[in-house]
Protein backbone atom coordinates (compact mmCIF):
# COMPACT_ATOMS: atom_id res chain seq x y z
CA UNK A 1 0.00 0.00 0.00
CA UNK A 2 1.33 3.49 -0.94
CA UNK A 3 1.87 5.82 2.06
CA UNK A 4 -0.71 8.57 3.28
CA UNK A 5 0.00 12.34 1.89
CA UNK A 6 -0.92 15.23 3.92
CA UNK A 7 -0.97 18.41 2.25
CA UNK A 8 -2.53 21.71 2.43
CA UNK A 9 -4.98 22.59 -0.08
CA UNK A 10 -1.92 24.91 -1.76
CA UNK A 11 0.10 21.76 -1.73
CA UNK A 12 -2.42 19.25 -3.58
CA UNK A 13 -1.58 19.12 -7.59
CA UNK A 14 -4.28 19.76 -9.85
CA UNK A 15 -4.76 16.17 -10.58
CA UNK A 16 -4.76 15.39 -6.75
CA UNK A 17 -7.13 18.08 -6.16
CA UNK A 18 -9.43 17.26 -9.17
CA UNK A 19 -9.54 13.38 -8.00
CA UNK A 20 -10.09 14.30 -4.52
CA UNK A 21 -13.25 16.76 -5.55
CA UNK A 22 -14.78 14.25 -7.86
CA UNK A 23 -14.69 11.32 -5.07
CA UNK A 24 -15.87 13.37 -2.48
CA UNK A 25 -19.05 14.52 -5.21
CA UNK A 26 -19.44 11.36 -5.87
CA UNK A 27 -19.67 9.83 -2.84
CA UNK A 28 -21.28 12.35 -0.32
CA UNK A 29 -23.60 13.79 -2.94
CA UNK A 30 -24.62 11.12 -5.56
CA UNK A 31 -24.02 7.98 -3.57
CA UNK A 32 -25.12 9.10 -0.56
CA UNK A 33 -27.96 11.40 -2.53
CA UNK A 34 -27.33 14.25 -0.49
CA UNK A 35 -27.05 17.18 -2.63
CA UNK A 36 -25.09 20.25 -0.69
CA UNK A 37 -22.23 22.52 -1.56
CA UNK A 38 -19.72 19.55 -0.52
CA UNK A 39 -16.79 21.92 -1.77
CA UNK A 40 -16.21 24.42 1.02
CA UNK A 41 -14.25 27.09 2.11
CA UNK A 42 -12.73 24.87 5.05
CA UNK A 43 -10.71 23.12 1.95
CA UNK A 44 -8.61 26.05 1.14
CA UNK A 45 -7.77 27.26 4.81
CA UNK A 46 -4.06 27.53 5.14
CA UNK A 47 -4.55 25.18 8.06
CA UNK A 48 -6.46 22.45 7.09
CA UNK A 49 -4.59 19.60 6.02
CA UNK A 50 -5.45 16.65 3.49
CA UNK A 51 -4.95 13.33 4.03
CA UNK A 52 -4.79 10.99 0.83
CA UNK A 53 -4.25 7.95 0.06
CA UNK A 54 -3.46 7.24 -4.03
CA UNK A 55 -2.23 4.85 -5.83
CA UNK A 56 -2.31 4.60 -9.30
CA UNK A 57 -3.60 7.75 -10.25
CA UNK A 58 -6.38 7.33 -8.01
CA UNK A 59 -7.70 8.47 -4.86
CA UNK A 60 -8.42 5.38 -2.54
CA UNK A 61 -8.98 7.23 0.97
CA UNK A 62 -9.16 10.76 1.78
CA UNK A 63 -9.84 12.61 5.43
CA UNK A 64 -9.26 16.35 6.22
CA UNK A 65 -8.26 17.73 9.57
CA UNK A 66 -8.65 21.81 10.31
CA UNK A 67 -9.80 24.11 13.12
CA UNK A 68 -13.54 24.76 14.59
CA UNK A 69 -15.22 27.94 14.90
CA UNK A 70 -15.10 26.62 18.28
CA UNK A 71 -11.25 25.95 18.55
CA UNK A 72 -11.18 22.10 18.53
CA UNK A 73 -9.73 20.43 15.87
CA UNK A 74 -12.09 17.94 13.47
CA UNK A 75 -11.64 14.96 10.76
CA UNK A 76 -14.11 15.81 7.96
CA UNK A 77 -15.21 14.07 4.95
CA UNK A 78 -13.74 10.80 6.21
CA UNK A 79 -14.03 8.77 2.92
CA UNK A 80 -12.49 4.94 0.91
CA UNK A 81 -13.59 4.95 -2.64
CA UNK A 82 -15.81 1.75 -3.36
CA UNK A 83 -12.75 -0.30 -5.01
CA UNK A 84 -10.61 -0.11 -1.80
CA UNK A 85 -13.56 -1.03 0.56
CA UNK A 86 -12.95 -3.67 2.82
CA UNK A 87 -9.13 -3.58 1.99
CA UNK A 88 -8.29 -2.31 6.08
CA UNK A 89 -7.25 1.00 5.16
CA UNK A 90 -9.83 3.16 7.10
CA UNK A 91 -8.60 2.38 10.49
CA UNK A 92 -5.17 3.49 9.46
CA UNK A 93 -6.85 6.73 7.39
CA UNK A 94 -8.32 7.38 10.78
CA UNK A 95 -5.16 6.80 12.82
CA UNK A 96 -3.05 9.14 10.55
CA UNK A 97 -5.84 11.73 10.54
CA UNK A 98 -5.47 11.87 14.50
CA UNK A 99 -1.93 11.77 14.54
CA UNK A 100 -1.74 14.89 11.92
CA UNK A 101 -4.91 16.72 14.24
CA UNK A 102 -2.36 16.40 17.22
CA UNK A 103 0.91 17.43 15.28
CA UNK A 104 -1.12 20.51 13.59
CA UNK A 105 -3.32 21.39 16.03
CA UNK A 106 -1.37 20.21 19.44
CA UNK A 107 -3.40 20.60 23.16
CA UNK A 108 -6.91 20.75 20.89
CA UNK A 109 -9.62 18.72 21.37
CA UNK A 110 -10.53 16.34 18.24
CA UNK A 111 -14.16 16.54 17.33
CA UNK A 112 -15.80 14.33 14.45
CA UNK A 113 -19.45 13.96 13.56
CA UNK A 114 -20.27 10.34 12.59
CA UNK A 115 -22.74 8.58 10.95
CA UNK A 116 -24.34 6.86 13.37
CA UNK A 117 -23.63 3.06 12.22
CA UNK A 118 -19.98 3.77 12.11
CA UNK A 119 -20.27 4.87 15.60
CA UNK A 120 -18.60 1.53 17.20
CA UNK A 121 -15.40 1.62 14.40
CA UNK A 122 -14.78 5.39 15.77
CA UNK A 123 -15.18 4.18 19.66
CA UNK A 124 -12.54 1.05 18.47
CA UNK A 125 -10.03 4.27 18.03
CA UNK A 126 -11.00 6.11 20.96
CA UNK A 127 -14.06 8.45 20.55
CA UNK A 128 -16.83 8.83 22.32
CA UNK A 129 -20.62 9.91 21.63
CA UNK A 130 -21.32 13.53 23.32
CA UNK A 131 -24.63 14.47 22.71
CA UNK A 132 -27.92 12.89 21.00
CA UNK A 133 -27.97 11.29 17.42
CA UNK A 134 -29.43 14.08 14.89
CA UNK A 135 -29.77 14.63 10.92
CA UNK A 136 -27.83 16.07 9.22
CA UNK A 137 -28.59 16.30 5.58
CA UNK A 138 -30.99 13.07 5.41
CA UNK A 139 -28.55 11.05 7.68
CA UNK A 140 -28.19 10.08 10.86
CA UNK A 141 -24.90 11.41 12.82
CA UNK A 142 -23.61 11.67 16.39
CA UNK A 143 -20.62 14.15 17.65
CA UNK A 144 -17.60 12.25 19.51
CA UNK A 145 -14.74 13.46 20.70
CA UNK A 146 -11.23 11.67 21.27
CA UNK A 147 -10.66 10.77 23.98
CA UNK A 148 -7.03 9.31 24.39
Amino acid sequence: MTEFKTKSFYELSHDELFLVFKLRVDIFVVEQQCPYPEIDEIDRVSSTQHILLCDDAEVKAYARCYLKCNGAAAIGRVLISPASRGDGIAYALMQKSIETCQSHYPDKKIEISAQTYLQAFYQKLGFKSVGAAYLEDGIEHIDMQYTQ
